[in-house]
């Protein structure tokens, strides 16, 4: 059974890891804003990222928001995922299911 610091400091792993991944994903957001006012993409592109980006934000919120031992689990997995290299892609995983599957085509 964990300590009472060994739970906090999971859930401040989890809360760091959290709000990293939050800031990569509004910078897609920014980045689309910014095209479209550069007169790069039209609004309904925008709208397509953002929808992606509540997709994603939402995948990551179920990632993160555990509770008790769920927390401590979690904390590892970001831990080996660190130690290993290995990344989730927050914002591919946001992709409609159609951009997914046409993307899996174009392999």
């Amino acid at each position: 059974m964990a300590t009472k610091a060994e739970r906090r400091a999971a859930r401040d792993l989890v809360a760091a890891y959290h709000e990293a991944q939050l800031g990569v994903l509004i910078e897609q957001v920014g980045r689309a804003v910014d095209r479209f006012r550069g007169g790069e993409q039209d609004a309904f592109e925008v709208d397509a990222v953002i929808h992606q980006f509540h997709r994603a934000t939402r995948q990551l919120w179920s990632f993160c928001v555990q509770s008790g031992r769920q927390v401590e689990s979690t904390a590892h997995l970001i831990e080996r995922m660190a130690d290993d290299g290995d990344v989730i892609d927050w914002w591919q995983r946001g992709a409609s299911a159609k951009a997914r599957g046409a993307e899996d085509r174009d392999v």
